[in-house]
């Protein structure tokens, strides 16, 4: 039997009046990439903060690596990667402070953090600016250092929110074949993102969710056999009942044209 990394069981979560997850149950092993998509406000956000311990209030059971995360241990979270949308990031601080601060908090020594961060800027091209503020950054060089501080501790599970946001073609190839490496030494990868090409080819797995309900969960030649649709943006687009993308751009280009 494969050991699960992620299980969940009919997780119910409201913010008020509002039902925002209706019963999901997911069961993730070991190694795989997940794809987990959905339209804004479907409920991936709340499902991943939940799997963080972010949120409390839901009704159901989850467990991550073996662990009811209900029981209100943090210890599992030392076995977690979080790369989140829009981050936080304390940008008057350089990277060597920011990532070594992370590592600590990850219960690292200080030595040892710093020396992988530097390598790892070095590998991402930005060793040079290891000392600045990470105000002066750019969008892309923030996101190299949220990927690397999500990482500096060698997590069993990653949860990624539009990891690639702002990263150059050369920094998403090398992303990429990070993950593929990570899947294949048993790290759990849960992947969030609106760009379907990428979802598509790095997914073992895709999880399709919409208002709150499951509504695919297969490989990606399993939702195309199913759906009879040629791309995941395709199939997507059927199971979410969103049809209007042309008519919407004609209409745009219509208005600002005459």
């Amino acid at each position: 039997m494969e050991e699960l990394a992620i299980s969940i069981r009919e997780l119910y979560m409201s913010y008020g009046s509002k039902q925002v997850l209706k019963g999901i149950s997911i069961d993730v092993p070991k190694g795989q990439i997940i794809g987990y998509i959905g339209p804004n406000g479907a409920g991936k956000s709340t499902t991943v903060k939940i799997f963080l311990g972010l949120l409390t209030g839901y009704k159901g059971v989850v467990k991550v690596m073996g662990e009811d995360i209900s029981n209100g241990s943090v210890e599992y979270k030392r076995k977690i990667g979080y790369v989140p949308e829009t981050a936080e990031i304390f940008d008057n601080l350089t990277a060597r402070e920011y990532i070594t601060f992370l590592g600590q908090l990850y219960g690292m020594a200080y030595e040892e953090t710093d020396k992988k961060a530097y390598k790892l800027m070095e590998l991402f091209g930005i060793e040079q600016v290891y000392d600045s503020r990470i105000t002066s950054y750019s969008k892309g060089m923030k996101q190299k250092v949220l990927l690397i501080s999500s990482l500096i501790h060698n997590p069993d599970i990653l949860f990624l929110d539009e990891p690639l946001s702002g990263l150059d073609a050369n920094s998403v190839m090398v992303f990429k074949e990070i993950m593929s490496h990570l899947a294949r030494q048993g790290k759990t990868i849960f992947y969030s993102s609106h760009i379907m090409e990428v979802v598509e080819k790095i997914s073992d797995r895709i999880i399709l969710i919409n208002n709150g309900s499951i509504v695919a969960d297969g490989t990606f030649d399993q939702l195309k056999e199913q759906s009879k649709e040629g791309s995941l943006e395709d199939i997507f687009n059927q199971l979410t009942g969103f049809d209007k993308h042309k008519q919407l751009a004609d209409e745009f280009v219509n208005i600002i044209g005459a």
